[in-house]
């Protein structure tokens, strides 16, 4: 009776064998036979791997968000400038400005082969009791020193370097040579000069600014503010002898998300081919919500780059001034990502 039943069964069968004796086996039907396996099994692992991996829905929507800090993270090389001369500002279309940050940003100075000189370090500022001790002791040596000529009117006295320093900018006088001053003999900034071009420098970190748009740069020369104006004092040195070639090995705004474009700029190298020469980075950032499958939310920005490099002939307010000068706009939609399981 089981037989009879096989047999039935035998009859069904659409795909009949021929008899081993007339089968021929070849080696080019093994390699095949082997080939094939091997691609079959690819395919069902990718297929195995991809309904293991969350399926990422986006969407998009006007952005309604408050309260959140715009974090910024870079890591920029800047080979043929000295820390001591390099510095970065931001400001913001509020009208708030940060001059010569320094909280959770570092330098690190370089050799101009790119070999650090010694570990990162930030500036160090010195207390208001150690400035006034120094300032007593420079007063008690020098009654009353000359301002070599730039002076505003004869009771004017600059007993320190910075003082003769602050005399000839405010006069917009070109700074003589700081080792034929005598308050600046003894003062770092001398020696600081010697190195501003025998040296590179890297600046990493992140700052937090208000969530809107604006803009921050990085540029050669100690900045102020005069007449509502932004100004970077180089002197004594022209600007056009700075060397503004730079290399931007980290730029984000937020963390970076696999799947997004955080960070388009990592690896852009600024080439500056002659002297005074302005990069101009505008970014428009795309704010993006990222949904994890264990429901914590991460905030990020996403970016895209226009790139422009100017060079500046005549150093004046109006046709710019040498640095990379990075704008940030943000938009008003805001995409969101929500990973979900398949």
């Amino acid at each position: 009776m089981p037989s009879q039943v096989i047999n039935k069964f035998k009859d069904l069968d659409a795909y009949a064998k021929t008899l081993e004796d007339f089968r021929i086996k070849t080696a080019v039907g093994g390699f095949i036979t082997v080939i094939g396996a091997i691609i079959m099994g690819c395919l069902i692992m990718s297929e195995i791997f991809t309904y293991m991996q969350p399926n990422v829905s986006e969407e998009l929507f006007v952005d309604t968000s408050r309260g959140h800090k715009l974090r910024i993270n870079f890591d920029i090389i800047v080979p043929r400038i000295s820390c001591d001369y390099f510095v970065l500002d931001a400001m913001d279309s509020s009208g708030e400005q940060h001059l010569q940050i320094e909280h959770n940003i570092q330098k690190r100075r370089l050799s101009l082969d790119g070999v650090p000189i010694e570990e990162p370090k930030k500036t160090e500022i010195l207390s208001s009791s150690t400035v006034k001790q120094n300032t007593s002791e420079e007063r008690n040596k020098i009654t009353c020193g000359s301002c070599y000529g730039a002076a505003l009117n004869e009771s004017q006295c600059c007993n320190t370097c910075e003082d003769v320093k602050e005399a000839y900018r405010l006069r917009r006088w070109a700074l003589p040579d700081l080792s034929t001053i005598e308050q600046c003999k003894n003062d770092e900034s001398l020696e600081k000069s010697n190195l501003a071009l025998k040296e590179g420098c890297q600046i990493f970190g992140y700052m937090e600014v208000n969530r809107v748009g604006g803009s921050f740069h990085l540029a050669p020369g100690k900045s102020y503010t005069s007449n509502h104006v932004h100004v970077h004092d180089v002197q004594p040195f022209s600007s056009s002898v700075f060397n503004t070639t730079h290399i931007i090995k980290h730029l984000s705004f937020g963390t970076d998300i696999k799947s997004g474009n955080t960070a388009p700029l990592d690896g852009v190298v600024g080439l500056a081919k002659e002297g005074a020469v302005m990069f101009q980075y505008y970014l428009k950032i795309v704010p993006t919500m990222y949904v994890n499958l264990d429901k914590t939310v991460l905030y990020t920005n996403q970016f895209s780059v226009t790139r422009h490099i100017k060079a500046v002939s005549n150093i004046n307010m109006e046709s710019g001034m040498p640095g990379a000068f990075f704008n940030y706009e943000l938009s008003p939609l805001m995409i969101k990502y929500t990973e979900k399981e398949r």
